[in-house]
Formats: structure tokens, sequence, C-alpha cells
């Protein structure tokens, strides 16, 4: 499956993975999809983004900074409830100290993505 097409199968709720050219992870949850964008939030930082949904880009700022979609593969029910868990205690504006599951969580995505490209 091309990248496209493959950008369509996201739908609500899902989590990805995207990175800058950098190398820097976000960790992004789909709060909604239109025909032409993904709108996401990076999980962690709660930092709102708007892929394109054909290229899987989203211009950031002053349009200096892209970020693209890597991966889009489906994690484990367990780690997927944990970040989920996570976007919900950081979209409420509780940061506190991150939780063993959640730091375990996160290390295993760090693995799992890289591992499973689009």
């Amino acid at each position: 499956m091309d990248h496209s097409t493959a950008l369509t199968t996201l739908v609500e709720g899902n989590i990805f993975q995207a990175s800058f050219p950098n190398g820097a992870s976000c960790i992004c949850l789909v709060n909604s999809i239109a025909d032409d964008e993904i709108r996401a939030t990076r999980i962690t930082t709660q930092e709102k983004f708007v892929f394109d949904r054909a290229t899987g880009a989203a211009v950031i700022g002053d349009g200096l900074a892209v970020c693209t979609i890597n991966s889009i593969a489906p994690l484990p029910a367990e780690i997927h409830e944990t970040l989920l868990q996570l976007d919900r205690r950081y979209g409420s504006g509780d940061y506190p100290t991150l939780r063993r599951e959640e730091i375990d969580a996160l290390l295993f995505v760090e693995g799992f993505y890289p591992a499973h490209p689009l």
C-alpha cells in the first residue's frame, strides 16, 4: 500500500508516529479527519498539527519546519489505552510525573514505530 493510500485508513482515535527532519519524534492522536487533512494532537506536549492527508506532512509555525507521518501501525491495545490516558491527563493540564506504565508505553513506541514504517 502506498503512503497516501495508507493515510486514508486513519480514523479518529488512532495513534501514529510522525517526525521532523532532525529526528524529533511526535506520537500523535487523531482528533478529526477531513477529505484533505488529518487534525492531530501530539500526546506529550498537546501541540496541535494539521497533516495533509495525501502527503502526511504538516507545516509548523512559520513554515520552516515540516513534520511527516512515518508510521500508522496499530499499537497493542494496552499501549494504545495507556497513551490515551496520558493524552487525557495532559489535555486537562495535569502534567505530573509519568507513571511506570506511561514510561513503558513511550519506550515501547520508540522501537515499535521505526520497525513498522509506512
